[in-house]
């Protein structure tokens, strides 16, 4: 039963490495575009076709891009979850690029990026994205649609880029104050499953985990009008955890609302059918929103 709470809370809270497979990342869906095959190019401006590492403020970064641009239309950027890479978006990567620009990116510490040197902050996490913008977008607007912790850093993002970023899409995004909702959701006199749980989220918020990023609570920021789409879980497998999981759903669940506060242009929804992974557990759900705010910020 431990190991069964570790998996789904732990994993949905964005906080350590989740599972390697990840349904509908292969097979039929990926139709004639390997996203992740080697990419061939005869100059650095040339643009990005499949995987390609590139060099940001001095570090390797793996970037894959596909679909072709269309003038006045934002280059949509999928932002992946902690523990996870660009691997797991492929799927969705290749719906979206049917009709898109789409490009996704490995942050330092993740899939085929480089290791960071040491702890990361969101300014840190924020540049390495700047770098990956310029070269994947350059002047172009941008959409940046991010599931967990890929959710949470492009909400951090997005108020200091207006200039570029013209909508997002967070799909359970981990929420604003999730330090502070996890220390007061499971009491520090809490045993058991529970006070282990607590004490590894506390501990990978401090910045032990893969990408040594320190996880820091923040108000919301607003990033002006843009359409934003928040999309939250409807599978309420937070409550696996005895006693304090219903704690952690309620909380989950108001930080999902607190995200609203980013634009005035804002919509939340719930994905009934769906666990952490809404892109995995219904990609039509993701799908369909991120296509609505590209077109919303096209206009």
């Amino acid at each position: 039963m431990l190991r069964k709470i570790k998996t789904s809370v732990v994993a949905a809270l964005c906080c350590t490495v989740v599972g390697a497979g990840v349904a509908g990342c292969d097979g039929d869906a990926m139709e004639n575009w390997d996203p992740l095959a080697p990419a061939t190019r005869t100059a650095d401006a040339a643009p990005i076709s499949g995987t390609e590492k590139i060099e940001v403020a001095g570090r390797s970064v793996n970037v894959s891009c596909s679909g072709d641009p269309e003038k006045g239309r934002p280059v949509i950027v999928l932002m992946h979850g902690a523990g996870d890479g660009l691997d797991k978006l492929a799927a969705v990567q290749t719906t979206l690029s049917k009709q898109n620009r789409v490009c996704s990116y490995d942050r330092l510490g993740a899939g085929a990026s480089d290791q960071p040197d040491g702890p990361q902050d969101f300014a840190g996490t924020g540049k390495i994205l700047t770098g990956v913008l310029d070269r994947v977008a350059g002047d172009a607007p941008v959409v940046l649609a991010g599931h967990s912790l890929g959710g949470l850093i492009a909400a951090r993002y997005a108020p200091d880029h207006q200039d570029r970023v013209k909508g997002l899409v967070l799909m359970d995004a981990t929420p604003p104050t999730m330090l502070a909702d996890i220390s007061e959701s499971i009491p520090e006199s809490a045993k058991g499953p529970a006070a282990e749980l607590r004490a590894q989220n506390l501990a990978v918020f401090q910045g032990q985990n893969p990408e040594k990023l320190v996880i820091t609570d923040g108000e919301v920021r607003s990033a002006g009008d843009i359409p934003v789409e928040v999309i939250q879980h409807g599978k309420p497998y937070l409550e696996a955890l005895p006693e304090y999981g219903p704690r952690l759903e309620k909380a989950w669940s108001a930080g999902q609302r607190r995200w609203l506060a980013l634009s005035s242009h804002s919509k939340l929804s719930t994905a009934a059918k769906s666990g952490h992974y809404i892109y995995v557990d219904q990609p039509e759900v993701a799908v369909q929103a991120i296509e609505r705010v590209t077109a919303q910020a096209a206009r």
